[in-house]
């Protein structure tokens, strides 16, 4: 008999690394999508005879349509995870015409399931702090490249599961944890924080964010892939916290700079529009943009899973485990420079 694999796209990244790994050690036999000279790092140490490398583009739907030869299961995962560039298709276009030609390569394929990762970013922000499901319509006008990247991949996604295709969306919210090599934006603001020094404090703004575990959100992927129904859409979050705790959390974990004073919304959107403007003139990528801080400074990204908890038998760990193991993982990697390592608390380093 032919043995059957799983596709998963974005496999070199943050997520679809985690995932690889998980699928492979519960026995799956998986194919793992990489763009040609993407990083290898976290795939490498996988057994050949459960993991095979599978070369392509998302946006060129023959590389997906030959890499899903023998497979009757897809992980749509891959995605330019960068809020903001100076050219927004960059964004847009892999996140859109990506899923587009994924889904399709799919449907030529005949797959018998899929899984696609969306992101609570299709849902919006509240000013209240209160919690959104998947019934909480996206309100967000003209948001930032990546906001509308991931909105636009999951209405596709959506109209595919219309049409007939075996589809499940999940939402994971900001996600942190063990392997973000790259690292993503929420990884990259954990390191800059574990660079500032303990006598400096953290401005910061009213509003929130759920936090969750990576592997969590894997364990989700997985769940949604295993019970998820088809065409539904599945949150998967973590606990919900204030930008003040999330300091205060990391200021506890390690040792480092407490939140300091509160920015008002006018401020903060001063700030988002200067980082935007230098990002402009010298490049790079902006810690803050001018849409992002007016969609989600003093504003709440708080969710519930509870339907991803009823039916695919999902589970989130605390934000302080999530984040111990995000900060122990850079911290042992050298992603901060050893002067500013030392100032962390040792005890850290065996939490």
């Amino acid at each position: 008999m032919t043995q059957s694999w799983t596709l998963v796209t974005g496999a070199s990244g943050f997520v679809g690394s985690r995932l690889v790994r998980a699928l492979v050690e519960r026995g799956e036999h998986v194919k793992a999508l990489v763009r040609p000279g993407s990083s290898l790092r976290h795939l490498a140490d996988l057994p050949s005879e459960r993991c095979k490398l599978a070369f392509g583009d998302i946006t060129v739907e023959h590389t997906v349509f030959r890499a899903l030869a023998s497979c009757d299961r897809l992980y749509h995962v891959a995605s330019n995870f960068k809020m903001w560039d100076p050219d927004p298709d960059t964004i847009l276009r892999p996140a859109i015409e990506g899923t587009r030609a994924t889904l399709e390569a799919a449907r030529r394929r005949g797959i018998q399931k899929i899984v696609v990762t969306s992101s609570v970013a299709a849902m919006g922000s509240t000013r209240a702090a209160e919690e959104m499901d998947e019934t909480h319509e996206f309100n967000l006008q003209d948001p930032e490249a990546y906001v509308l990247s991931k909105y636009e991949a999951e209405r596709v996604a959506l109209e595919a599961a219309d049409e007939g295709q075996p589809i499940v969306v999940v939402r994971p919210s900001a996600i942190y944890g063990p392997g973000d090599w790259k690292p993503t934006p929420t990884g990259q603001s954990l390191v800059d924080y574990l660079k500032t020094p303990p006598s400096l404090s953290i401005p910061v703004t009213d509003g929130g964010i759920s936090v969750v575990d990576v592997d969590d959100v894997v364990e989700g992927h997985i769940g949604a892939m295993d019970k998820g129904a088809i065409g539904e859409t599945y949150v998967l979050g973590g606990e919900n916290i204030t930008y003040h705790q999330l300091i205060d959390t990391l200021a506890d974990i390690t040792g480092l700079a407490l939140p300091g004073r509160v920015l008002s919304e006018g401020m903060i959107g001063l700030v988002g529009s200067l980082m935007e403007l230098k990002a402009s003139w010298f490049g790079g990528d902006p810690k803050l943009t001018r849409k992002l801080a007016r969609d989600y400074a003093c504003a709440y990204v708080w969710v519930t899973s509870e339907k991803a908890e009823r039916e695919l038998g999902y589970q989130h760990r605390p934000a302080r485990q999530t984040l111990a193991r995000a900060v122990r993982w850079y911290l042992e990697r050298g992603y901060v420079p050893e002067k500013a390592a030392r100032r962390v608390r040792l005890e850290l380093r065996t939490t």
